[in-house]
């Protein structure tokens, strides 16, 4: 789909795929999440955290992908039924006006202006892989060349080769990790169920809390992604085929069998970035923590590459460089993507452009798309730190994930939902909105 799919109409209808099968062509927008995903959260973030504690923080881990899901797919359904983009619904939660906008959208362009550091991270741990890569040109070329590559792909806004670019990079590094873990067996650093069940037992030293914080923000789905999820969702056309509410049967029915569609897409994606997350954590675990490197500085990706070449062998260095271009890449990629529709409709809610018009949002979304790369890489040369850069976006994103667990109670329980719930559905919901706000509000606590 392309920017048609923001006109929802009788012309935009369409019937919904009935059998599994059918609804697998439909799929894409978690292929885009998942790119996002297995990205610098689980490449950095979450082999961090392995080498820092060992296998006892595991359960955070495999908590943070499985819990927040629920609210990604809250997210999705209300966007299939109202056809609203994310600022449209935000701007209707309670509360006062803040200027020409809305509480909810002024506090969203805060704080994701703040992770503009956690992305120029990503940024510059691509431009680190490169530079290892080809030693003879300076870190800081490749970093403006990243930021052009990026952009340039980027600035006409279409989806289709969005959604395309982010399957191939996410297939490409998953298989790599996985078969890294698998060859890990045959090393001094395998891994046995004791060592797997000793992660599972909820106990976490008070000095591994920060980092801990960091990464819940920034594994699974964070709170920037269930954002971008909404905009996905409408530019792959499910609430486009679902048409104009009229509450008629055969619109109830088309929203039962798109919202259907959507479920599938985001399980698919869970599946994929749980996969991957637990793989690298373990690595990290198994490898770093055992020979006590912890990845620091712009000596991480060198750090990280160790985790591939012990249970690989050292030949596989090469191999891994390139996989880990292409898994930070296209986190920058894919959140370039959602940052220059999102402040696009941000811009519309504040009055600033008409959303809605088509060649304004073109323009605006080719603006941001050399925008933000150069403030990206600016945030690069000023800190030169991507550990840290990244960890700290997860800690702002712990923080954003309560207007968007908020968001979800709103939009389950204020707003009108002509299709019902199950009791499942609903207790999931409930345990991934009070684990966020419990973990969100502790984090607060222990950095004040």
């Amino acid at each position: 789909m392309t920017d048609n799919s923001y006109l929802i109409s009788a012309a935009t209808i369409k019937e919904p795929p009935t059998t599994f099968f059918q609804r697998l062509k439909f799929l894409g927008p978690g292929f885009i999440l998942s790119a996002s995903i297995v990205g610098s959260g689980e490449l950095i973030a979450t082999t961090t955290l392995g080498a820092s504690a060992g296998f006892t923080a595991f359960w955070i881990i495999i908590a943070s992908c499985l819990i927040k899901v629920a609210v990604q797919v809250e997210f999705g359904k209300h966007t299939i039924l109202t056809g609203e983009t994310a600022m449209q619904a935000l701007k209707l939660l309670p509360g006062t006006k803040s200027g020409k906008g809305k509480w909810s959208v002024v506090t969203i362009l805060g704080l994701m202006s703040l992770k503009v550091f956690q992305i120029g991270g990503m940024m510059g741990g691509s431009a680190l892989v490169l530079s290892m890569l080809f030693p003879s040109v300076a870190t800081m070329i490749w970093v403006i060349f990243v930021a052009l590559l990026v952009a340039s792909i980027i600035f006409k806004g279409y989806y289709l080769p969005v959604e395309k670019a982010s399957l191939v990079m996410t297939v490409l590094f998953t298989c790599l990790t996985i078969a890294c873990l698998i060859f890990l067996s045959d090393t001094q650093y395998s891994i046995s169920m004791a060592d797997i069940w000793s992660g599972l037992q909820f106990d976490l030293s008070p000095a591994l809390v920060g980092v801990a914080i960091g990464a819940f923000g920034i594994t699974g789905v964070a709170s920037d992604e269930i954002l971008a999820y909404t905009y996905w969702c409408r530019e792959k056309g499910y609430a486009a085929y679902t048409g104009p509410r009229d509450d008629s049967d055969a619109w109830l029915r088309r929203a039962e069998g798109w919202t259907k569609v959507m479920y599938l897409d985001a399980t698919v994606a869970m599946i994929i970035y749980t996969s991957v997350t637990a793989a690298f954590y373990l690595l990290g675990a198994a490898v770093l923590n055992h020979s006590g490197n912890v990845p620091e500085g712009l000596k991480m990706v060198e750090t990280i590459a160790t985790i591939y070449t012990e249970s690989l062998g050292p030949g596989f260095k090469t191999i891994f460089l390139v996989g880990a271009f292409f898994v930070l890449f296209s986190s920058v990629f894919a959140t370039l993507a959602f940052w220059t529709r999102m402040y696009a409709d941000i811009f519309g809610q504040l009055g600033w452009i008409d959303f809605f018009d088509m060649a304004a949002r073109r323009k605006t979304i080719a603006m941001l798309a050399w925008i933000f790369p150069t403030a990206w890489a600016l945030a690069y040369f000023f800190v030169e730190s991507p550990v840290l850069m990244i960890l700290s976006g997860g800690i702002v994103g712990s923080v954003l994930l309560l207007l968007v667990a908020f968001a979800a109670i709103h939009f389950k329980y204020k707003r009108e939902q002509p299709i019902t719930s199950g009791m499942l559905y609903n207790i999931t919901l409930w345990i991934s909105i009070v684990a966020i706000v419990a973990v969100a509000i502790y984090g607060l606590i222990k950095l004040l």
